[in-house]
Protein backbone atom coordinates (compact mmCIF):
# COMPACT_ATOMS: atom_id res chain seq x y z
CA UNK A 1 0.00 0.00 0.00
CA UNK A 2 1.06 3.13 -0.75
CA UNK A 3 1.83 6.37 1.70
CA UNK A 4 1.26 9.82 0.82
CA UNK A 5 2.73 12.27 3.45
CA UNK A 6 1.35 15.46 3.41
CA UNK A 7 3.62 18.57 4.61
CA UNK A 8 1.28 18.86 7.44
CA UNK A 9 1.27 15.40 8.46
CA UNK A 10 5.50 15.68 8.43
CA UNK A 11 5.64 18.60 10.53
CA UNK A 12 2.99 16.99 12.90
CA UNK A 13 5.37 13.94 13.32
CA UNK A 14 8.29 16.30 13.26
CA UNK A 15 6.60 18.57 16.02
CA UNK A 16 5.17 15.50 17.78
CA UNK A 17 9.00 14.02 17.92
CA UNK A 18 10.44 16.83 18.90
CA UNK A 19 8.32 17.36 21.90
CA UNK A 20 9.38 13.99 23.37
CA UNK A 21 13.08 14.43 23.01
CA UNK A 22 12.89 17.89 24.34
CA UNK A 23 10.61 15.85 27.38
CA UNK A 24 13.27 13.14 28.02
CA UNK A 25 16.37 16.18 27.39
CA UNK A 26 14.41 18.95 29.51
CA UNK A 27 17.44 19.26 31.95
CA UNK A 28 19.42 20.58 28.95
CA UNK A 29 17.62 23.50 29.03
CA UNK A 30 19.17 26.80 29.87
CA UNK A 31 17.26 29.55 29.22
CA UNK A 32 16.59 32.73 31.56
CA UNK A 33 12.76 32.71 31.89
CA UNK A 34 12.34 36.44 33.74
CA UNK A 35 14.48 38.97 35.29
CA UNK A 36 13.54 41.05 38.59
CA UNK A 37 14.95 43.31 41.16
CA UNK A 38 14.01 43.28 44.73
CA UNK A 39 14.32 45.60 47.61
CA UNK A 40 12.19 49.05 48.11
CA UNK A 41 15.74 51.23 47.90
CA UNK A 42 16.29 50.76 44.56
CA UNK A 43 12.45 51.67 43.28
CA UNK A 44 13.51 54.85 42.94
CA UNK A 45 16.08 54.63 40.15
CA UNK A 46 12.76 52.85 38.01
CA UNK A 47 9.98 55.17 36.81
CA UNK A 48 7.00 52.33 37.96
CA UNK A 49 7.24 49.45 39.95
CA UNK A 50 6.13 47.35 37.20
CA UNK A 51 9.66 47.72 35.46
CA UNK A 52 11.33 46.15 38.22
CA UNK A 53 10.32 42.81 36.67
CA UNK A 54 10.41 41.33 32.95
CA UNK A 55 8.97 38.43 32.19
CA UNK A 56 8.41 35.81 29.27
CA UNK A 57 11.68 36.16 28.35
CA UNK A 58 11.71 35.07 24.20
CA UNK A 59 14.32 31.91 24.02
CA UNK A 60 16.08 34.01 20.63
CA UNK A 61 16.82 36.49 23.00
CA UNK A 62 20.14 37.04 25.03
CA UNK A 63 19.88 40.94 26.25
CA UNK A 64 17.91 41.62 29.29
CA UNK A 65 17.71 45.58 29.97
CA UNK A 66 16.43 47.51 32.14
CA UNK A 67 14.90 51.01 32.03
CA UNK A 68 16.15 53.26 34.89
CA UNK A 69 15.60 57.17 35.33
CA UNK A 70 19.28 57.52 35.61
CA UNK A 71 22.90 56.10 35.89
CA UNK A 72 24.44 58.36 37.79
CA UNK A 73 24.82 57.45 41.20
CA UNK A 74 23.41 53.88 40.54
CA UNK A 75 24.40 51.67 43.57
CA UNK A 76 24.78 47.88 43.01
CA UNK A 77 21.85 45.75 42.17
CA UNK A 78 21.08 42.22 43.00
CA UNK A 79 19.09 40.65 40.25
CA UNK A 80 17.47 37.48 40.32
CA UNK A 81 16.61 35.38 37.62
CA UNK A 82 14.10 32.03 37.03
CA UNK A 83 16.09 29.54 34.88
CA UNK A 84 14.87 26.02 33.06
CA UNK A 85 14.48 23.76 35.63
CA UNK A 86 17.76 22.56 37.21
CA UNK A 87 19.68 25.01 35.22
CA UNK A 88 22.11 26.94 37.64
CA UNK A 89 23.79 30.66 37.13
CA UNK A 90 26.91 32.78 37.28
CA UNK A 91 27.29 35.13 38.42
CA UNK A 92 25.07 34.08 41.74
CA UNK A 93 21.10 34.77 41.32
CA UNK A 94 20.80 37.40 43.37
CA UNK A 95 24.09 38.55 43.89
CA UNK A 96 24.95 42.25 43.92
CA UNK A 97 26.83 44.01 40.91
CA UNK A 98 27.92 47.15 39.27
CA UNK A 99 25.75 48.06 36.55
CA UNK A 100 27.17 51.94 36.09
CA UNK A 101 29.42 51.00 33.68
CA UNK A 102 27.52 48.76 31.04
CA UNK A 103 26.09 45.44 30.78
CA UNK A 104 27.10 42.43 33.19
CA UNK A 105 27.26 39.02 31.72
CA UNK A 106 25.35 35.77 32.70
CA UNK A 107 26.04 32.59 31.86
CA UNK A 108 23.47 29.80 32.55
CA UNK A 109 24.52 25.98 32.64
CA UNK A 110 21.85 23.41 31.84
CA UNK A 111 21.33 20.72 35.27
CA UNK A 112 23.71 18.21 32.82
CA UNK A 113 26.62 20.74 32.49
CA UNK A 114 26.32 20.12 28.97
CA UNK A 115 24.80 23.51 27.68
CA UNK A 116 25.65 26.84 28.47
CA UNK A 117 23.72 30.09 27.21
CA UNK A 118 25.39 33.84 28.08
CA UNK A 119 23.46 36.76 28.78
CA UNK A 120 23.83 40.36 28.48
CA UNK A 121 21.92 41.84 30.80
CA UNK A 122 21.84 46.02 31.43
CA UNK A 123 20.23 49.05 33.23
CA UNK A 124 19.89 51.63 30.86
CA UNK A 125 18.78 55.40 30.97
CA UNK A 126 15.48 56.02 29.09
CA UNK A 127 16.40 58.81 26.03
CA UNK A 128 14.18 62.14 26.33
CA UNK A 129 15.20 63.59 23.31
CA UNK A 130 12.19 66.09 21.49
CA UNK A 131 13.24 64.28 18.44
CA UNK A 132 15.01 60.67 17.60
CA UNK A 133 16.26 60.15 14.10
CA UNK A 134 16.83 56.36 12.94
CA UNK A 135 19.01 56.19 10.09
CA UNK A 136 19.58 52.20 10.34
CA UNK A 137 23.07 52.24 9.62
CA UNK A 138 23.63 49.62 12.80
CA UNK A 139 23.16 46.53 11.43
CA UNK A 140 24.22 42.59 13.56
CA UNK A 141 24.15 39.19 12.15
CA UNK A 142 22.14 37.15 14.74
CA UNK A 143 22.74 33.04 14.13
CA UNK A 144 19.33 30.91 15.28
CA UNK A 145 19.47 27.84 16.79
CA UNK A 146 18.74 26.43 12.81
CA UNK A 147 21.95 27.82 11.60
CA UNK A 148 20.70 30.17 9.17
CA UNK A 149 21.82 34.00 10.10
CA UNK A 150 19.43 36.88 9.62
CA UNK A 151 20.01 41.01 10.20
CA UNK A 152 18.93 42.83 13.10
CA UNK A 153 18.67 46.74 13.54
CA UNK A 154 19.71 48.91 16.73
CA UNK A 155 20.79 52.03 17.68
CA UNK A 156 23.60 53.75 19.72
CA UNK A 157 23.03 56.75 21.70
CA UNK A 158 25.58 58.22 24.90
CA UNK A 159 27.65 54.77 23.52
CA UNK A 160 25.40 52.30 24.42
CA UNK A 161 23.56 49.81 22.07
CA UNK A 162 19.45 50.08 22.25
CA UNK A 163 17.93 47.46 20.72
CA UNK A 164 14.49 48.78 20.27
CA UNK A 165 13.99 46.92 16.40
CA UNK A 166 12.85 43.76 15.97
CA UNK A 167 11.32 41.68 13.17
CA UNK A 168 9.66 38.69 12.36
CA UNK A 169 12.86 37.23 10.95
CA UNK A 170 13.66 34.69 13.74
CA UNK A 171 10.34 33.25 12.75
CA UNK A 172 11.14 32.69 10.01
CA UNK A 173 14.14 30.56 10.41
CA UNK A 174 12.34 28.19 12.11
CA UNK A 175 11.89 26.86 8.05
CA UNK A 176 15.18 27.34 7.39
CA UNK A 177 18.37 26.26 8.17
CA UNK A 178 21.02 27.69 5.60
CA UNK A 179 19.37 31.32 5.03
CA UNK A 180 21.52 34.11 4.68
CA UNK A 181 20.48 37.64 5.85
CA UNK A 182 19.55 38.60 2.31
CA UNK A 183 17.43 35.54 1.69
CA UNK A 184 14.88 36.79 4.64
CA UNK A 185 12.14 39.36 4.75
CA UNK A 186 13.84 42.12 6.49
CA UNK A 187 16.94 42.75 5.92
CA UNK A 188 19.99 45.54 5.14
CA UNK A 189 20.31 47.04 1.77
CA UNK A 190 23.71 49.22 1.38
CA UNK A 191 21.82 51.54 -0.94
CA UNK A 192 19.02 53.34 1.63
CA UNK A 193 18.22 56.88 0.95
CA UNK A 194 21.80 57.63 2.83
CA UNK A 195 23.96 55.15 3.72
CA UNK A 196 22.49 51.97 4.55
CA UNK A 197 18.71 51.21 4.84
CA UNK A 198 16.35 48.68 5.44
CA UNK A 199 14.71 46.37 2.86
CA UNK A 200 11.38 44.31 3.60
CA UNK A 201 9.92 41.74 1.10
CA UNK A 202 6.79 39.53 1.33
CA UNK A 203 7.82 35.73 0.95
CA UNK A 204 6.20 32.35 0.33
CA UNK A 205 6.29 30.60 3.55
CA UNK A 206 6.96 27.15 1.43
CA UNK A 207 4.55 23.96 1.94
CA UNK A 208 4.83 24.07 5.52
CA UNK A 209 3.64 27.66 6.11
CA UNK A 210 0.89 26.46 3.79
CA UNK A 211 -0.22 23.91 5.51
CA UNK A 212 -0.82 25.82 8.75
CA UNK A 213 -2.99 28.16 6.69
CA UNK A 214 0.25 31.03 6.86
CA UNK A 215 1.40 30.64 3.26
CA UNK A 216 3.10 34.11 3.16
CA UNK A 217 5.92 36.08 5.42
CA UNK A 218 5.74 39.88 4.90
CA UNK A 219 8.70 41.89 5.38
CA UNK A 220 8.24 43.74 8.71
CA UNK A 221 10.35 46.14 10.88
CA UNK A 222 8.61 47.47 14.74
CA UNK A 223 9.67 49.17 17.41
CA UNK A 224 9.24 46.67 20.10
CA UNK A 225 10.18 42.84 20.57
CA UNK A 226 9.74 39.74 18.22
CA UNK A 227 9.06 36.48 21.15
CA UNK A 228 9.89 33.48 18.43
CA UNK A 229 7.97 31.25 21.44
CA UNK A 230 4.76 31.89 20.17
CA UNK A 231 5.09 32.07 16.20
CA UNK A 232 3.83 27.96 15.90
CA UNK A 233 0.85 28.40 19.08
CA UNK A 234 -0.21 32.44 18.06
CA UNK A 235 1.77 33.96 15.41
CA UNK A 236 0.03 37.34 16.43
CA UNK A 237 1.05 37.37 20.12
CA UNK A 238 4.89 36.87 18.79
CA UNK A 239 4.97 40.75 18.01
CA UNK A 240 5.19 42.62 20.91
CA UNK A 241 4.66 46.24 20.27
CA UNK A 242 5.80 49.46 21.87
CA UNK A 243 8.99 50.74 23.72
CA UNK A 244 7.99 53.00 27.10
CA UNK A 245 8.45 56.72 26.40
CA UNK A 246 7.76 59.89 28.99
CA UNK A 247 6.79 61.90 25.57
CA UNK A 248 3.98 61.88 23.71
CA UNK A 249 5.23 61.28 19.89
CA UNK A 250 3.22 63.90 17.78
CA UNK A 251 4.82 62.92 14.18
CA UNK A 252 6.61 60.40 12.25
CA UNK A 253 8.41 61.35 9.04
CA UNK A 254 11.53 59.43 6.68
CA UNK A 255 11.96 57.78 3.06
CA UNK A 256 10.31 55.03 1.36
CA UNK A 257 9.91 53.21 -1.93
CA UNK A 258 7.47 50.64 -2.62
CA UNK A 259 6.61 47.94 -5.28
CA UNK A 260 3.81 45.90 -4.81
CA UNK A 261 4.30 42.28 -6.10
CA UNK A 262 2.32 40.84 -9.15
CA UNK A 263 -0.02 38.38 -7.58
CA UNK A 264 -2.38 38.94 -4.54
CA UNK A 265 -3.22 35.96 -2.51
CA UNK A 266 -5.57 35.22 0.17
CA UNK A 267 -4.46 32.96 3.15
CA UNK A 268 -5.77 30.10 0.76
CA UNK A 269 -3.38 30.50 -1.65
CA UNK A 270 -6.28 32.08 -4.12
CA UNK A 271 -5.45 34.81 -5.97
CA UNK A 272 -7.64 37.29 -6.30
CA UNK A 273 -7.44 39.45 -9.31
CA UNK A 274 -9.08 42.71 -8.47
CA UNK A 275 -6.54 43.18 -5.29
CA UNK A 276 -3.41 44.98 -5.22
CA UNK A 277 -0.81 44.80 -2.06
CA UNK A 278 -0.22 47.73 -0.36
CA UNK A 279 2.75 48.42 1.77
CA UNK A 280 1.73 49.87 5.89
CA UNK A 281 3.11 52.60 7.86
CA UNK A 282 1.74 53.13 10.74
CA UNK A 283 2.65 54.82 14.68
CA UNK A 284 0.68 53.95 17.76
CA UNK A 285 1.10 55.69 21.20
CA UNK A 286 -0.62 53.73 24.29
CA UNK A 287 -1.19 53.03 28.09
CA UNK A 288 1.25 50.57 28.95
CA UNK A 289 -0.91 49.87 32.24
CA UNK A 290 -4.59 48.44 32.80
CA UNK A 291 -6.70 50.09 35.62
CA UNK A 292 -5.42 47.76 37.57
CA UNK A 293 -1.83 48.78 36.89
CA UNK A 294 -0.59 45.58 35.59
CA UNK A 295 1.92 46.09 32.39
CA UNK A 296 0.43 46.17 29.04
CA UNK A 297 1.95 45.38 25.44
CA UNK A 298 0.23 44.96 22.35
CA UNK A 299 -0.18 42.55 19.87
CA UNK A 300 -0.54 41.75 16.24
CA UNK A 301 -4.34 41.21 17.28
CA UNK A 302 -4.90 44.74 18.94
CA UNK A 303 -2.34 46.87 17.96
CA UNK A 304 -4.52 49.25 16.18
CA UNK A 305 -7.92 48.33 17.90
CA UNK A 306 -6.55 48.18 22.03
CA UNK A 307 -9.28 50.61 24.21
CA UNK A 308 -6.12 51.65 25.67
CA UNK A 309 -4.52 53.80 22.59
CA UNK A 310 -4.33 57.45 22.84
CA UNK A 311 -3.59 58.12 19.27
CA UNK A 312 -1.88 56.92 16.19
CA UNK A 313 -0.91 57.44 12.56
CA UNK A 314 -1.29 55.79 9.64
CA UNK A 315 -0.23 56.02 5.99
CA UNK A 316 -0.59 53.53 2.81
CA UNK A 317 3.09 54.41 0.93
CA UNK A 318 2.09 54.82 -3.34
CA UNK A 319 3.99 52.72 -5.20
CA UNK A 320 7.13 54.21 -6.84
CA UNK A 321 10.72 53.50 -7.31
CA UNK A 322 11.82 56.13 -6.30
CA UNK A 323 12.66 57.51 -2.79
CA UNK A 324 9.58 59.63 -1.48
CA UNK A 325 9.11 61.56 1.70
CA UNK A 326 6.75 60.61 3.83
CA UNK A 327 5.19 62.11 6.67
CA UNK A 328 2.19 61.39 9.55
CA UNK A 329 0.83 63.12 12.53
CA UNK A 330 -0.36 61.11 15.49
CA UNK A 331 -4.14 61.51 16.10
CA UNK A 332 -6.53 61.45 19.26
CA UNK A 333 -6.24 62.14 22.56
CA UNK A 334 -3.64 63.46 24.81
CA UNK A 335 -1.54 61.60 27.99
CA UNK A 336 -1.65 62.63 31.37
CA UNK A 337 0.78 64.40 32.47
CA UNK A 338 1.54 62.66 35.40
CA UNK A 339 1.52 58.88 34.06
CA UNK A 340 3.72 60.40 31.38
CA UNK A 341 6.19 61.85 33.13
CA UNK A 342 6.51 58.05 34.94
CA UNK A 343 6.90 56.41 31.44
CA UNK A 344 3.02 55.28 31.74
CA UNK A 345 3.03 54.84 28.21
CA UNK A 346 4.70 53.02 25.71
CA UNK A 347 4.78 53.81 21.23
CA UNK A 348 5.21 51.95 18.54
CA UNK A 349 6.54 52.60 14.46
CA UNK A 350 5.87 49.90 12.20
CA UNK A 351 7.02 49.06 8.92
CA UNK A 352 5.40 46.19 6.42
CA UNK A 353 5.49 45.31 3.21
CA UNK A 354 2.18 43.80 2.65
CA UNK A 355 -0.56 46.06 4.46
CA UNK A 356 -2.92 42.78 5.38
CA UNK A 357 0.48 39.96 5.80
CA UNK A 358 -1.25 39.80 9.33
CA UNK A 359 -3.62 37.88 8.09
CA UNK A 360 -1.27 36.19 5.37
CA UNK A 361 -2.71 37.65 2.45
CA UNK A 362 -0.74 39.56 0.24
CA UNK A 363 1.63 39.51 -2.77
CA UNK A 364 4.73 37.94 -2.77
CA UNK A 365 7.18 39.93 -4.40
CA UNK A 366 6.04 43.37 -2.56
CA UNK A 367 8.90 45.39 -1.46
CA UNK A 368 9.30 48.36 0.90
CA UNK A 369 12.30 50.31 1.45
CA UNK A 370 12.42 52.48 4.46
CA UNK A 371 15.33 54.85 5.38
CA UNK A 372 15.98 57.82 7.62
CA UNK A 373 13.12 58.14 9.86
CA UNK A 374 12.49 60.83 12.39
CA UNK A 375 10.10 61.03 15.58
CA UNK A 376 9.00 64.14 16.44
CA UNK A 377 7.73 64.72 20.56
CA UNK A 378 5.81 67.35 22.33
CA UNK A 379 8.82 69.59 23.82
Amino acid sequence: MKHIFTPFLVLFITLSFSSCIKEELKNNECDILSAWVEGEEYEEYFYQSSQMRIDNIPSNSTEIVFQVRTKTGLPLIPVYFALTPGATIEPANGSLQDFSQGPVTYTVTSEDGSWTRTYSVDFQKVSTSVSYLFSFEHVAVDTFTSGSTYHTFYEVEDGTRRNHWASGNAGVAILHSDWTPEQFPTYSTANGYQGKGVCLNTQSTGAFGEAFGKPIAAGNLFLGKFNVNAVLTDALKATEFGIPTSQQPVKVSGWYKYHPGDEFTNASMQVLPDRVDQGHIYAVFYRNQDAQGNPVVLYGDNVLSSDLIVSKARLVPAATDEWTHFEMTFEGGTADPAILAAMGYSYTVVFSSSKDGDTFEGAIGSTLYIDEVTVEFEN
